[in-house]
């Protein structure tokens, strides 16, 4: 389930508010700029489903996306709990950065926790499978995908280099609670 916890940045351990309902989390997110819809998954992707398959699947909703922003990179990022790299690629996600570019994700399979980092709130967003979440550009912000990372997203990027990151080496992320302890706690 789809979950947003709200925490003042003194008081790291409790949020001050858990919101599991999807159309409050969106009207809560929309404040900050953020886009968080819910969209449907239904199409029939094999288990290793790759870049091509997923994108041929969902070409209809990255189209209409496409149409909205012009976005001129699309890929799909995918880690499962054996891919050899997961550590390092947790690892450099957990940093907390920003892009120049706004930073389009739709889950078409398992979870992913995003934090936003917003003057003195941060924003633990719990995303799960046809969720459609935008970070604005410039949004200080990291994503945590689990030590046993299990989730497939598309990408989409207004600039053609996709994935660009400048990471503000803050140290902020280690002081939430990680994806495991999340799910664990409010999910």
């Amino acid at each position: 389930m789809s979950t947003l916890a709200i925490y003042e940045k003194s008081d790291r351990v409790a949020p001050r508010e858990v919101i599991r309902d999807h159309a409050e989390i969106s009207a809560r997110l929309k404040t900050l700029g953020v886009r968080f819809e819910r969209w449907e998954t239904n199409q029939p992707l094999s288990a290793d489903a790759g870049q091509e398959e997923v994108l041929a699947a969902y070409a209809k909703q990255v189209g209409k996306l496409n149409e909205e922003y012009g976005f001129q990179s699309v890929d799909v990022v995918s880690l499962r709990p054996d891919h050899p790299k997961k550590d390092e690629l947790r690892a450099k996600f957990l940093e907390e950065h920003i892009h120049k570019d706004f930073e389009v994700r739709f889950f078409v399979d398992g979870s992913g926790l995003f934090y936003l980092n917003v003057g003195d709130t941060v924003y633990g967003l719990l995303c799960e499978q046809g969720d459609l979440v935008s970070v604005p550009a410039g949004t200080l912000h990291w994503y945590d995908m689990g030590a046993q990372a299990d989730f497939k997203c598309i990408r989409l990027f207004v600039v053609p280099d996709g994935w660009v990151a400048e990471f503000s080496g803050s140290g902020m992320a280690e002081c939430f609670p990680k994806f495991e302890q999340f799910v664990e706690n409010f999910a």
